[in-house]
């Protein structure tokens, strides 16, 4: 009895141990562009073309013509569902080469709404390697691309997109070279 009970207390006094920062997504390995897909709005009647490439250089190519046409204006690519482990706190890290428009992390969840998730946008440099950081705390609620009241339940992401939808027609490169979360901190 005594031996259970000192486990017992010895688990409960062991800190959980997470890593400071994760790979959620790295496109140098074998594979990586079955994980993702392209959805245009063309699902709506929209115009724009946006499609995506893993090439020999371990970067995943998101490149495109965002159209305004047919009420057309969004091209993206997401991943496919599957859980990211997010938690409250975590920061969404991505080293990204732009063309120097705004694009968007989206951040989709199991719900039954259709063109429901969570956005947060990010500016690119043109022609430049920066790092993106991006809070949870900073992605709002949108349906159809409007802001709507639903709080981000960080358990329960199941995939991540980049959109183009800045409202401005024309062509558009962006190259990812790796997505991570940062938990901010070592030990919880």
């Amino acid at each position: 009895m005594t031996r259970w009970f000192v486990l017992g207390l010895s688990m409960l006094v062991v800190p959980t141990v997470y890593a400071a920062e994760r790979t959620l997504y790295d496109f140098d390995e074998s594979g990586a562009a079955k994980a993702w897909r392209a959805v245009n709005d063309g699902v709506m009647g929209g115009r724009s073309r946006g499609e995506f490439a893993v090439g020999d250089d371990g970067t995943l190519a998101f490149t495109g013509v965002l159209s305004l046409e047919n009420n057309g204006g969004f091209a993206s690519v997401r991943s496919r569902g599957q859980s990211l482990g997010l938690r409250a706190g975590d920061v969404i890290v991505a080293r990204v080469r732009g063309d120097g428009r705004e694009y968007s992390v989206n951040l989709y969840t199991p719900a039954r709404r259709i063109a429901f998730a969570h956005r947060a946008k990010f500016q690119t440099e043109k022609d430049e390697w920066t790092e993106v950081r991006v809070p949870l705390s900073d992605f709002q609620a949108t349906w159809f691309g409007r802001r709507v009241r639903d709080p981000l339940d960080p358990a329960k992401v199941s995939g991540l997109g980049i959109v183009l939808g800045d409202k401005k027609a024309g062509p558009f490169k962006l190259e990812v070279d790796w997505i991570k979360v940062d938990s901010g901190d070592a030990e919880s």
